[in-house]
């Protein structure tokens, strides 16, 4: 949810500075990317540097639970750069739609078995809470990315001007 909270606040940021006339992102897109990328960077240069806080969420799960830590840092770290690089904007947002998905199973064996996480609460109930936010991320990666759009709504079911 930190994870939500990082790249919300970062898009409203960009949504600010673009209100208050500052040169910013011109649509949700590019806001959210912008959102996704820096909590990408933020949290995976944390798998390098607390590899011991991420160790518990997959050790037993996953073996060589330290390695696979320092990879998915690494996987964040490039999927948050892909994202923010034109050329590799579209493979990034698919990798990470991908590897939101991969990560799933550890959170729903963190929901089921319980678990201590420094830095995290720990009340079961957040772990659960975690769960509903993954399919966000998969989408979020993906529209960032421009492989889904924003619909759009058909002329004949736009709503109809105010008359005064």
């Amino acid at each position: 949810m930190m994870f939500l909270a990082f790249v919300v606040g970062t898009a409203a940021l960009t949504l600010l500075g673009d209100r208050l006339g500052i040169a910013s992102l011109p649509d949700w897109a590019s806001r959210l990317r912008l959102g996704l990328a820096a909590a990408l960077v933020f949290f995976g240069v944390d798998h390098f540097l607390s590899v011991g806080r991420y160790v518990p969420m997959i050790e037993g799960f996953v073996p060589f639970a330290e390695q696979v830590v320092l990879v998915t840092g690494a996987c964040e770290i490039a999927g948050a750069i892909g994202l923010l690089v034109p050329a590799t904007r579209r493979l990034a947002g698919i990798m990470l739609a991908i590897y939101f998905v991969c990560v799933f199973p550890a959170n729903i064996a963190n929901a089921l078995n319980g678990l201590a996480v420094d830095g995290l609460p720990s009340s079961g109930w957040y772990y659960w809470v975690r769960l509903v936010f993954q399919p966000l991320y998969v989408w979020l990666a993906l529209f960032a990315a421009g492989i889904v759009t924003q619909r759009q709504v058909p002329a004949d079911l736009q709503p109809l001007p105010l008359r005064r």
